[in-house]
């Protein structure tokens, strides 16, 4: 997984990518990678900032590439996207334009924010080829496009956002699910307010005479 500095690198070396707005939905809100491809131009409302997940792009045996609905009640949500996201998703929308104007009556109007530059969906298998191919370009360690998932529930949790919010915006079925999956970051993070609370009782070779470490505030 990234930590804040991989993910701030990511997010400038994807600005030249032109799945830019695709990366950017990715890191901050921690969309799967379905649902990212399953994203209709209908789904997103710009103007009021908000995205409704509805359903997700799947390879099936029997129908080939599919957007399926979402797994459970839960997965099906509306979140907020932040600004960053809503600009880039109105720059990709304009290149898309472009794209139409381009490719003429070999456009495929399939009405997905993220498509081939004729219009046509995006194969999961071949989103995992671009992933690869952006990170090797970029110079940054190889993972899975799933871990950007976990990288950015992670850096919520670091930053105190409340488990209920990120299973809401990740989409999990249950509280359980998302405790369970960051329990490592809940263990580094209980390190550290353990540290602090030392710090505040103060350390054995601290003399009772001694001022107190933070001066009182006025």
């Amino acid at each position: 997984m990234f930590g804040s500095a991989g993910l701030s690198h990511g997010l400038q070396a994807a600005h030249a990518d032109r799945l830019h707005a695709l990366y950017e939905l990715a890191l901050r809100t921690g969309l799967r990678k379905g649902e990212l491809l399953g994203l209709h131009w209908e789904d997103l409302d710009l103007g009021s900032g908000t995205a409704s997940i509805r359903r997700s792009l799947q390879r099936t045996r029997t129908g080939g590439l599919t957007v399926l609905p979402t797994k459970t009640r839960a997965s099906e949500r509306r979140i907020a996207l932040p600004t960053e996201c809503v600009h880039s998703l109105r720059s990709h929308q304009a290149r898309q334009d472009e794209e139409r104007n381009t490719a003429g009556v070999s456009w495929r109007g399939s009405g997905l924010v993220f498509t081939t530059p004729e219009g046509g969906p995006l194969d999961p298998a071949n989103m995992t080829r671009r992933f690869a191919a952006f990170l090797s370009r970029a110079g940054l360690r190889r993972i899975r496009f799933h871990d950007l998932r976990h990288s950015t529930a992670t850096l919520l949790l670091e930053q105190g956002v409340d488990l209920v919010v990120i299973k809401e915006l990740l989409g999990h079925a249950h509280i359980g699910v998302t405790a369970g999956v960051y329990a490592h970051v809940r263990l580094r993070l209980q390190r550290q307010a353990i540290d602090t609370l030392n710090d505040a009782l103060g350390r054995p070779d601290d003399h009772p005479d001694d001022p107190p470490a933070t001066a009182a505030v006025r």
